[in-house]
């Protein structure tokens, strides 16, 4: 049963016809990388991490306005075989994942299923059954209590009675990542709980609760001030003290971006303070060159989140101090093509996050180009 698409009035971007062409081009050369990249079986990359054959089903499947003739019957074959392999690997509790030892049995299950879910729904030809599954495990994964984790989503879903790393009792555990992932699969995907059974219980998420966890993240003062770190525990982008010497976790790039994103998942506009607040911080710190406080760790994840929380948002210009327009698309897919390897691939020097895998980057690059159209 194929899935109905609800389609998202967006303002368009208007640009040469040259500049259109060469994305275009950039977004074929890019699919035929994919293409050739493919295993028989219809998974990529590493066939145990079912998020990295959907992000090229993903990709491909949001490119065929840009491909066209034999490449986009092949395209086709491709997305169907992917597909196939990804289904194959979802469990009894409607999670996509395989399971690890050491991490509860989970195998990353919550960014796992999130980008699965959202491929799937993307590719119009995934069964709703699945889907559906998939929206009751995201439900399920969501961290309930009163403490600052509440709200948000982690790699795997909380368990008290599993064992977490070593044997030892599993921790409460949530991050901007996962929950931008987990709170835009949960919009994208809405529209498929009308097709739920009669008497089926509907699958949704305390969208206060995961936006409060997401302001939680959002630095109210200071240089990064509108920015947002990962989480309170991980430095990953580094840590600041003020002057009374309290020690805070840095805001950087692509978590202000996440934080953005989990906002207009969550129905907030452009116009809303706290929208509004983080658009500033990404305005202050604009950059294509870099993830900003992280140079180029996690360079083409924050190219990927970028693109689509600014299309979220409805911004297709970031007004920077003095009122000069940013052109975001422009810089971007400008960017991008300058980065693109003569394979038609896109990989990271700097391999944390996974970033030296050329299949991982290269659909977050053809996601962003593709939102750069």
């Amino acid at each position: 049963m194929k899935i109905p698409l609800v389609f998202l009035a967006i303002t368009p971007f208007f640009c040469s016809f040259a500049a259109e062409s060469g994305v275009e081009d950039a977004i074929r050369k890019g699919a035929e990388y994919l293409l050739s990249a493919q295993h028989d079986d219809g998974h990529w990359s590493d066939g145990d991490m079912p998020a990295l054959t959907a992000l090229p089903v993903w990709a491909l499947s949001q490119s065929g306005g840009a491909v066209g003739g034999a490449q986009k019957a092949r395209l086709s074959g491709a997305v169907s075989n992917g597909v196939r392999f990804v289904l194959a690997a979802q469990k009894k509790d409607g999670g996509f994942y395989n399971s690890r030892p050491g991490r509860g049995g989970g195998g990353l299950g919550t960014y796992n299923t999130s980008v699965c879910v959202s491929a799937l729904y993307l590719s119009r030809i995934a069964p709703v059954a699945s889907i559906l599954k998939a929206r009751t495990f995201l439900a399920d994964s969501q961290l309930t209590g009163d403490d600052t984790m509440a709200g948000g989503f982690g790699y795997d879903k909380f368990n008290p009675n599993l064992p977490g790393r070593g044997g030892r009792p599993p921790r409460r555990y949530a991050d901007l990542s996962n929950t931008s992932y987990a709170l835009s699969a949960m919009r994208l995907t809405a529209p498929v709980e009308e097709m739920r059974p009669a008497g089926g219980k509907k699958a949704d998420i305390d969208w206060s609760r995961a936006i409060a966890f997401v302001e939680n993240l959002q630095k109210k003062e200071g240089t990064d001030r509108g920015g947002a770190a990962y989480n309170e525990r991980t430095p990953q982008g580094g840590t600041t003290t003020n002057a009374g010497g309290r020690v805070h976790l840095r805001a950087y790039g692509s978590m202000s971006y996440g934080a953005v994103l989990s906002m207009c998942s969550a129905n907030l506009t452009k116009s809303d303070p706290r929208v509004k607040l983080s658009l500033e911080y990404c305005t202050k710190y604009w950059n294509v060159d870099e993830n900003p406080g992280m140079g180029n760790q996690g360079l083409f994840y924050y190219y990927d989140i970028l693109a689509r929380a600014l299309s979220a948002a409805g911004v297709d210009r970031l007004t920077a101090a003095g009122g000069k327009e940013i052109e975001w698309k422009r810089e971007l897919a400008s960017k991008l093509a300058t980065l693109q390897k003569s394979d038609g691939s896109w990989a990271n020097s700097n391999n944390r996050f996974w970033e030296a895998d050329p299949v991982l980057c290269t659909s977050f690059a053809m996601i962003a180009l593709e939102l750069c159209r």
